[in-house]
């Protein structure tokens, strides 16, 4: 095999392996902003050591502290993950994302975080997972909430409505669109 097929080769595997790593970070966040606690915890090593604002801890012990605070906390949430930084080697990788975090206090506050992740992930038997993680808040801010434009229209409860659950429409499966064909007039 030639010197640029090798190289072609090791690039994928480390795509491949970076893909692998941020579909942790991706189920973590949903997992918590769909309370799904199997979702959560399957981008963790169960050994974790994960660092979020006063907590420190493994990766059940903050999905139970996360959780509940959420539901006496917020309505709804939302985790954004946005920049994604990744050094693989061998088994082990360092990675750094920036997250933007909403939470709706209620019908008249959201509030707003900005932050970073910094966490280091291991392969172990072939798939990745989180060990450890620091999060580093960087802004936060209480913004004023507006009604739901979308809460006019008639049928659209018809595709469900979110729920913090597995009956959320994300986990509908085959999808469906139940509402009739209609291009509005502008």
């Amino acid at each position: 095999m030639d010197a640029d097929r090798i190289a072609r080769e090791a690039r994928i595997d480390a795509l491949l392996d970076k893909e692998d790593i941020f579909d942790c970070l991706v189920r973590m966040s949903r997992g918590s902003d769909r309370f799904d606690r199997e979702l959560f915890l399957s981008s963790c090593h169960p050994d974790a050591v994960l660092a979020a604002g006063p907590f420190v801890g493994g990766p059940e012990e903050l999905y139970d502290w996360s959780s509940k605070l959420q539901a006496q906390t917020y309505r709804t949430t939302m985790h954004k993950l946005a920049n994604f930084s990744c050094e693989i080697d061998g088994d082990t990788a360092h990675a750094e994302t920036y997250y933007l975090f909403v939470g709706c206090l209620g019908e008249e506050t959201n509030l707003l975080a900005g932050g970073r992740y910094v966490d280091k992930f291991e392969r172990r038997d072939g798939a990745w997972g989180l060990v450890l993680r620091n999060n580093f808040i960087e802004w936060t801010s209480a913004v004023a909430a507006m009604g739901n434009p979308l809460g006019e229209i008639p049928d659209l409860h018809l595709n469900g409505l979110p729920t913090h659950d597995r009956g959320d429409p994300s986990y509908t499966r085959p999808l469906v669109n139940r509402r009739e064909r209609k291009i509005p007039t502008v």
